[in-house]
């Protein structure tokens, strides 16, 4: 099968193609490998892309997006509880939406992922040393995050006679322990070298 059958034959492709979505696809490709530094999940990237149909959907039936809500009325649809989704299709009706053309062409996070695998090879960065620095700095970032309000709780919290009589010292520090060896380490040493000393002796 040639590359170009493969595109035509996933749902997400003929989605693109029906709905007029040029360029999507290189915007889904990017999201989930992370050329901006942040990958997105592909189940985002469903919920995204469906948005995206149900906003063109709207558009082609004349309908304005300022007065009509994208997020909500997607959220009934795919998540929302029975009287939710009830009112959500009956409001779309109304306005002369195919509500059961409109949710047959939702993807699911697994149609995302044929579709960037198959159909655009796509496929995620390997676990070089930039991404290993890059995890581990979003670890120490949220160390220090997780200290900063653990402190700011401290101070607001405790009444000022325990804090003028005593220093608080908040030290945050995620450990992770080996489940073969019990070896002890710190989450970014662990990240860095790579896995547990044990692995090197198996």
């Amino acid at each position: 099968m040639s590359n170009e059958s493969r595109k035509r034959g996933t749902k997400v492709a003929r989605l693109i193609e029906k709905y007029e979505l040029s360029g999507k696809g290189a915007e889904l490709e990017a999201a989930w490998i992370g050329d901006d530094g942040e990958r997105t999940s592909l189940r985002d990237l469903a919920d995204e892309f469906n948005e995206t149909v149900l906003r063109s959907t709207l558009k082609e039936n004349g309908i304005s997006l300022s007065n009509f809500e994208v997020a909500g009325t997607y959220e009934a649809l795919r998540h929302g509880s029975g009287s939710d989704e009830t009112r959500a299709r009956r409001r779309l009706e109304r306005e002369g939406v195919d509500v059961e053309e409109l949710t047959g062409d939702f993807v699911t996070h697994q149609s995302v992922h044929t579709y960037l695998t198959d159909a655009r090879n796509a496929s995620l960065p390997d676990q070089g040393e930039d991404a290993v620095e890059r995890r581990t700095e979003t670890i120490e970032k949220l160390e220090g995050r997780t200290a900063v309000v653990t402190e700011a709780s401290i101070e607001s919290t405790l009444p000022d006679e325990e804090l003028n009589r005593v220093d608080y010292d908040v030290i945050v520090d995620v450990q992770v322990v080996c489940s073969a060896c019990g070896s002890t380490y710190d989450a970014g040493e662990l990240l860095r070298q790579g896995g547990c000393d044990c692995g090197d002796s198996a």
